[in-house]
């Protein structure tokens, strides 16, 4: 979706009209839930912060300020989010009755070995590599775009994304 587009989106979200949200919605779910996934690391809590992001976006649509870059808008909020919902739930620890009554699938996906997934190299990184990496790789966002986005020089998150390279390919990823 090209900048004017969205910002005709956001109009119509200011003013009540739910086709704006739809179509910001069917552009940019992928987006959203990936920078979400990715800081998460858990598909049914990046589910939930998903669908409650587009809510806020609905309600936060008058804050959108014209000619700015409204990925890097979106992500801002995205990742926002899902801190806001890492740091309300990190002391939920998961007790030994609540593992035994998980989804049979879960424990399915547990017991393949040796199926080396995205995620489990992105977990050999730090968390501010991580992020970068998923922003870049998977949220497919420019460099400039991440570093307005986490507010951090344009070097800093070239550096970190070549660290963070360095390492995966270090342990064997690519």
């Amino acid at each position: 979706m090209e900048q004017h587009e969205f910002e005709q989106c956001v109009e119509q979200m200011r003013l009540g009209n739910q086709d704006g949200l739809k179509k910001v919605y069917e552009n940019y779910l992928g987006y959203i839930y990936t920078i979400i996934f990715g800081i998460l690391g858990n598909k049914e809590n990046a589910e939930d912060v998903t669908a409650d992001f587009f809510i806020r976006l609905w309600n936060s649509a008058s804050s959108y300020q014209k000619g700015n870059s409204h990925r890097a808008w979106l992500a801002t909020i995205a990742r926002n989010m899902a801190l806001d919902f890492l740091r309300k739930h990190r002391r939920e620890i998961p007790m030994e009755e609540d593992i035994q009554e998980a989804d049979a699938s879960q424990n399915v996906e547990k017991t393949v070995v040796g199926e080396v997934t995205v995620m489990e190299a992105l977990k050999h990184l730090k968390e501010n590599e991580r992020c970068i990496v998923d922003m870049k790789v998977l949220g497919e966002m420019t460099f400039q775009e991440i570093s307005e986005v986490l507010s951090i020089p344009l070097g800093t998150v070239t550096w970190r994304y070549q660290n963070a390279m360095k390492k995966l390919r270090r342990y064997g990823y690519e």
